[in-house]
Order: C-alpha cells, then sequence, then structure tokens
C-alpha cells in the first residue's frame, strides 16, 4: 500500500515591514495618547494626590471636584465664577458663525460654479488669497471698522469676525464640491423654471450634506480654538472659553492647582471632540467627495 506523504502546511509569516509599521503606528498613538491620559487623571486627582505621586501615576481617591471647581468656581482673572460663563460666550458665538460662513459659502459657490459671470475666475482667486492673510494682518481695521459699527467687545463683533474670516475657506469647499454636480440638472430645472434659490433649495442643497459637515467642523474647530481674535476683540462679560482658559491656568492665589487647570483644559476642549465624534464620518466622506479638489 502506497502512502503519500504530505508536508504540513507553512504557517504564515508576518513580513517584517509590516511589524515596524505597526511599532511606529503604536509609538505615535502613545505620543498622542500620553498627554491626553496625563490630563484626565490629573484632573481627576485632588492636591494630596498631586504632592505624593507624579504625573502618570494613577488618581489614589479620583474624585470630580477639580471638574467642578473649574466649571463654576476657579477664579479666571478677577472672576471667580468659574468656565462656565465663557463656555455659553463661546457657544453664542460659534454656531451663529458656523451657521452663517457656511450657508453663505454655499451660496458662493454655487454661484461660481452654476451661474458664472465675467470675472468668476479672478473673483474667487481674489478669495482664494483670503484663507492665506494672517490674522494679524486684519487686526487694525477689523478693530476699527467694529468701533464705526458699535459691535468692539461684544459677542455680535466676534460672531462678524469669524464670518469674514471664514467666508474663504467656506467658499473654496462648497465651490470645488459643486463642480461634481452635473450642469445638466441646473439647465434642466432653468428650462422648467425654476429661478435662482428654488434651484439652490431643490437641487443644491439635498445633495450638499457631506460638504456642509467639513464646513461645519472646519469652521466650529477654527472659531472654537480661537485665541488671537478672542482676545482683540472682547470685553469682559464676551470673552471666549479659551481667553478664559489661559487667565485661569496663568492666575494664582496660592497653590497652583493643576487638577483644576487640567479639568478646565478639558472641558474646553470637550465640544471640538465631541463634534468630531459625531459627525467625523461626514467630514471623510465630504473630503473624498472633492471638497479639496478641482
Amino acid at each position: 500500500m502506497n502512502v503519500e506523504l504530505t508536508a504540513p502546511p507553512h504557517r504564515r509569516r508576518v513580513p517584517v515591514n509590516r511589524i515596524f509599521i505597526y511599532a511606529v503606528l503604536l509609538l505615535f498613538a502613545l505620543y498622542f495618547l500620553v498627554p491626553l491620559y496625563v490630563m484626565v487623571s490629573t484632573s481627576l486627582k485632588n492636591l494630596d494626590d498631586l504632592r505624593a505621586g507624579n504625573m502618570l501615576s494613577l488618581p489614589l481617591h479620583p474624585g470630580f471636584a477639580a471638574w467642578l471647581k473649574a466649571w463654576s468656581g476657579a477664579c479666571t482673572g478677577v472672576r471667580c465664577d468659574g468656565m462656565q460663563p465663557f463656555f455659553l460666550n463661546s457657544l453664542r458665538m460659534a454656531i451663529p458663525a458656523v451657521l452663517i460662513s457656511s450657508i453663505v459659502g454655499a451660496l458662493n459657490g454655487y454661484v461660481l460654479t452654476h451661474w458664472r459671470f465675467r470675472g468668476a475666475n479672478t473673483l474667487f482667486t481674489l478669495l482664494l488669497v483670503g484663507c492665506f492673510i494672517p490674522f494679524q494682518a486684519i487686526l487694525l481695521p477689523m478693530a476699527r471698522l467694529e468701533g464705526m459699527l458699535g459691535l468692539a467687545n461684544t459677542t455680535s463683533g466676534l460672531v462678524i469676525v469669524h464670518v469674514i474670516y471664514g467666508l474663504a475657506f467656506t467658499t473654496m469647499f462648497f465651490r470645488n464640491y459643486y463642480l461634481g454636480v452635473p450642469s445638466e440638472l441646473v439647465k434642466a430645472a432653468r428650462i422648467d423654471g425654476a429661478g435662482f434659490f428654488l434651484i439652490f433649495t431643490r437641487i443644491m442643497l439635498p445633495v450638499s450634506l457631506p460638504i456642509f459637515m467639513v464646513c461645519l467642523i472646519w469652521q466650529f474647530t477654527q472659531i472654537w480654538n480661537d485665541f488671537l481674535f478672542g482676545i482683540v476683540f472682547s470685553g469682559v462679560d464676551s470673552m471666549p472659553v479659551t481667553v478664559a482658559l489661559n487667565n485661569l491656568v496663568n492666575t494664582s492665589t496660592g497653590v497652583k492647582e493643576y487638577n483644576v487647570n487640567m479639568a478646565g483644559a478639558l472641558i474646553a476642549a470637550l465640544p471640538t471632540l465631541l463634534v468630531y465624534v459625531l459627525a467625523g464620518r461626514y467630514f471623510v466622506r465630504g473630503l473624498t467627495a472633492g471638497a479639496v479638489k478641482g
């Protein structure tokens, strides 16, 4: 009887280059997550834990006392009512600024792609220049304009500043996205008697959800995290949360409360983190659909 001997199947070996890639990615992940871990763990410690341990040690008696103080009791300069009023100021500033700049940018992109006029390319080029103008270059003229309008040191003034500065970006995003919308749809709607706004609301807006999410995330992140415009154009009662966080960290009333500072920093960062978690997939979809193409 003949017996055929078959060699055992070879185990699949992981290529060395893949192991190297995973190791590098793991190092980058640790490099990103360790500071976040330090912030979270420090915010949950009390002052005794801070004195007894080190930055990487776990809190021995974890609690949210530092979070409560940072929210409603910490001193930010001469005020000692915490981050809460300034957090609300940022919401009152960011939400209308994001919505207005996104809607106006959508209208601009719609006009520049499907209602073209003489000089449209030149105008778009000039708008692109606005994307590269540094913040410092517009401080003086913007301050003079807000003074003339009576909006200096107000939340409404900050809204106008962020809307004007963000229009160049939102127009670019929507213009490049609308280039992928077939012009035949717009022409057919015109033949059927649809006007400018009817085409915009019935044809363009329904297909614009991905790019709207790109603009919302982009603008919200830029506006919420802004410090320069906030410290220049805001008053005592209209300061955004980033300015209040700076005042919180730099205010000294005896013992340096690093746990309160870390809690305040996390409170200031939570809205942008929440926006990315809820709308991150739309952001990627909008970019791949043409938001930075063309």
